[in-house]
């Protein structure tokens, strides 16, 4: 595949939606082996940016680079190095939890069985493989969603609440994850509202609040203190 990239950046992105500005003027960059965490409140833009650095959503205004070209320079061969995990999980309920993954696999090419054995041990379903994902608990349907945007091996990650339904253990699974996928050289960008998971894993902090960037720094102790008082609540 061609089109890789080991850096993605927001030039100067504006996204209107008539009179409502959801994102003014955000410029962000990350580079591979980053853990980008976007933090604030709901309305703040977190999903809207997820949205167009998956190419779901066009900028109004601005651009989207990929190894400092545009998407619209390089074709849909992009998308096979992107990975996203919305909060639509994109699962059929009637397949399995093999199924499931052996669909998307083939999506990406990937005919190799070991790889849909490797993302259900990495999910923790290796014994619920056979069943239907219907009867899956939010937070195993989370999971294995997971691993279906990390078939493929992408260079950039999206994850939209990824901890949402996850118990404690889940979110230690999914947080190492994470943390190997990035030292393996993957971009992961995640927006969360939980703040003392952000603090634990990401690397840089990115602050929305009301569609404009207002911080971005290296994470630090303190975070929710320092949430606190560029964003209130928290």
């Amino acid at each position: 595949m061609t089109a890789d990239f080991d850096q993605v950046a927001l030039v100067d992105v504006s996204r209107h939606y008539g009179r409502r500005r959801a994102i003014s003027r955000a410029t962000l960059s990350a580079r591979r082996g980053e853990i980008v965490g976007l933090l604030g409140p709901n309305g703040a833009g977190k999903s809207t940016l997820i949205g167009m650095l998956a190419t779901l959503i066009s900028p109004s205004s601005g651009e989207v680079q990929y190894g400092r070209r545009p998407a619209s320079a390089q074709g849909a061969a992009l998308r096979y190095h992107i990975g996203l995990l919305a909060h639509e999980l994109h699962l059929y309920p009637e397949l399995s939890a093999r199924q499931n993954l052996t669909f998307f696999a083939r999506l990406y090419g990937i005919t190799d069985g070991a790889a849909v054995d490797a993302a259900l041990f990495a999910a923790g379903l290796s014994e619920r493989a056979a069943d239907d994902v219907s009867g899956f608990s939010r937070g195993m349907r989370q999971r294995l969603a997971l691993e279906r945007a990390l078939l493929h091996d992408p260079r950039l990650v999206l994850l939209d609440e990824p901890f949402t339904g996850l118990d404690d253990r889940a979110v230690g699974i999914v947080t190492d994850r994470l943390k190997r996928i990035a030292s393996e050289g993957a971009i992961v960008i995640l927006a969360t509202h939980d703040l003392d998971l952000a603090e634990g894993l990401v690397t840089r902090v990115v602050l929305l609040r009301d569609g404009r960037l207002i911080a971005d720094e290296a994470a630090a102790a303190g975070l929710r203190t320092r949430y606190r008082a560029l964003v209130g609540g928290g």
